[in-house]
């Protein structure tokens, strides 16, 4: 009986077709295409890459390996790279991954920067701003030369309501952030890392909202010779 699963996705005599239009895959190993997706000549497919319903790959971009893109527009000049990407817009020369998450209803400009262990999720990211690693994005918009640093979160749920983030223009936040939304950040705010931010940030504003560091003399004294013991 033939599988139905197959009619989703090109042949390879498809792919071959492709790849006569000037679309290069080095190798066809997992590649799996719609065909209704529009696959750009200079666009570079690599192994164990699915694209599947109305996506749009554009000249110049190179999505894989190991990657998946559904329904979504990859710009000209974008790398995807180990990553997957649904119902979104991805414009020019962007890079993902490895190891990102796009969920549906994004916006990432161009120039923008999407590191490793990234989730993003109905966002908006303006232009040449950067998410560099292990960062979660939800329900926000964030402006352009915006820099995220390691660890941050837009706590966008609190159990019952979502609420929505806004970063400004040239804002720079410090790694181990957290923004509780509703909150806005201003044009060019600085936030130290470490900082629980609950209320606004004003323009060109330093903002620390931490615990202050307190120092116990002596206290740790003897500790690790207890945890040497027990080892």
């Amino acid at each position: 009986m033939e599988n139905k699963e197959n009619n989703f996705f090109m042949s390879r005599e498809q792919l071959l077709r492709l790849t006569e239009s000037g679309v290069l895959i080095p190798d066809f190993s997992g590649v799996l295409i719609s065909p209704e997706a529009e696959i750009e000549a200079g666009a570079t497919i690599y192994p164990c890459t699915v694209i599947k319903g109305k996506s749009r790959i554009c000249a110049g971009s190179a999505v894989g390996p190991c990657s998946l893109v559904e329904r979504s527009e990859i710009g000209a000049g974008s790398v995807i790279n180990a990553s997957q990407v649904y119902d979104s817009k991805i414009e020019s020369g962007v890079s993902i991954g490895p190891f990102s998450h796009i969920r549906p209803n994004c916006h990432i400009k161009s120039q923008a920067h999407v590191g490793d262990f990234v989730e993003i999720k109905n966002s908006v990211i303006g232009e040449e701003s950067h998410i560099a690693h292990l960062t979660y994005i939800g329900d926000s918009d964030i402006g352009q030369n915006v820099n995220f640093g390691c660890g941050c979160v837009t706590v966008n749920y609190d159990g019952a309501a979502k609420g929505r983030c806004f970063v400004g223009n040239d804002a720079f936040i410090g790694c181990n952030t957290n923004l509780i939304a509703p909150v806005k950040v201003g044009d060019r705010a600085y936030i130290a890392a470490g900082s629980t931010i609950t209320e606004d940030v004003p323009d060109d504003a330093l903002s620390i909202a931490r615990a202050r560091q307190v120092n116990k003399e002596g206290r740790a004294a003897g500790r690790f010779v207890k945890v040497k013991k027990r080892n």
